[in-house]
């Protein structure tokens, strides 16, 4: 691609091929049609406990759950991904992976954390968390 494989080593070369077996004709997959999967992640989103400040690990590591953490800007969003290790790339004014301006990723387990825009809560409907 564009980036002439600058990220490959950091996030792709980890990625090894599922080893479980899912049987995914037997899922309901319905909650991934856009109108449905906005609903389901804004649920989500409104029971994840809020975290903000500095030293975001640290404060995300000794909580239990997911989590929410606002960014403000790129730079923001930038500094915060580079705590967490993941990938701070933005294309188009919006981090790569985004979902109406919220980055999801998995920390210590099957813990979510969610990044989320300014504009990301109005987006989906949710006044405030």
């Amino acid at each position: 691609g564009s980036s002439m494989g600058q990220f490959f080593k950091q996030y792709l070369e980890p990625i090894k091929l599922n080893d479980v077996q899912i049987d995914w004709q037997s899922m309901d997959l319905s909650y991934l049609t856009e109108d449905n999967f906005a609903k389901h992640i804004s649920e989500i989103i409104k029971k994840a406990k809020p975290i903000r400040g500095s030293d975001l690990v640290m404060k995300a590591s000794n909580i239990g759950g997911d989590l929410l953490i606002k960014y403000k800007d790129q730079p923001d969003f930038e500094r915060i991904a580079r705590q967490f290790g993941i990938f701070e790339e933005w294309k188009d004014g919006v981090p790569r992976t985004a979902y109406k301006g919220i980055v999801v990723f998995r920390f210590q387990t099957s813990r979510r954390v969610f990044l989320i825009s300014p504009d990301s809560l109005k987006q989906l409907g949710i006044n405030d968390v």
